[in-house]
């Protein structure tokens, strides 16, 4: 009876580990999809990423339920709760990323009659590379399960707050010189934002998967060197 129960157990976390990882796959072809809709002015593109949302609500909602009747079944303790928990904490952090890439989408629509310059483009395209990296690599420490380099990752969330920060002058000396400018690369901040609001969540999940493997956070605070102001906030 024990065994069975285990069994049981043991499916329905395979079952959360499964869903994270179909939700990372998705997150990630969304932000891919939506830069790819943006810098090539793909209206068809950008709206499959916005249709693709819905699927990821749906699959963050199946987590939240599955995890909720497991708790509520099962009451785990130790690793094996901080294994939901933390199932939890990375959906949703998933399901922003694909709330971000939804929004860069909407964007690439917005622009499409101006264009992109093909230097914001390439600035835009090796911001969102450093962020689909990143996210990447965790989703696949999520399935080593490796303390180490999950705080490796969560060390590096500078390196695309830096670029981040360039990129940001940039649009903002593009406005200056023309004011034509001004609408596009207006856009253009609130990708750039979002854009690097998705290695802040990969960042979280690393820090998520450290405390599920230590039971313990990250000791330290995560380096930041983001020094922009709240002209390009993060999008609802």
């Amino acid at each position: 009876m024990a065994s069975h129960i285990y069994t049981a157990f043991d499916e329905e976390l395979k079952f959360l580990m499964r869903r994270i990882s179909e939700m990372g796959g998705l997150a990630e072809q969304m932000v891919g999809e939506s830069v790819r809709a943006l810098v090539n002015a793909d209206a068809a593109l950008a709206q499959k990423v916005i249709s693709d949302d819905v699927i990821m609500d749906n699959a963050e909602r199946e987590v939240g339920e599955k995890a909720i009747v497991t708790i509520a079944k099962r009451q785990p303790m130790a690793a094996d709760l901080r294994e939901i928990i933390g199932a939890l904490r990375i959906a949703s952090d998933l399901e922003r990323v694909g709330d971000l890439g939804k929004n860069n989408a909407k964007r690439a629509m917005a622009v499409q009659g101006t264009g992109v310059p093909r230097k914001l483009a390439r600035g835009i395209e090796h911001l969102s590379e450093l962020a689909l990296t990143q996210l990447k690599e965790v989703l696949d420490v999520y399935t080593t399960r490796s303390a180490e380099k999950a705080k490796s990752i969560r060390d590096r969330d500078e390196e695309i707050d830096a670029i981040y920060t360039s990129l940001f002058r940039e649009l903002l000396t593009y406005m200056m010189e023309d004011p034509r400018n001004i609408t596009t690369c207006t856009h253009l901040l609130f990708c750039a934002k979002n854009i690097e609001r998705i290695g802040d969540h990969a960042t979280n999940i690393a820090e998520t998967i450290y405390f599920m493997t230590t039971g313990a956070p990250p000791e330290g605070e995560r380096p930041k060197d983001d020094t922009t102001t709240d002209v390009g906030a993060v999008e609802k």
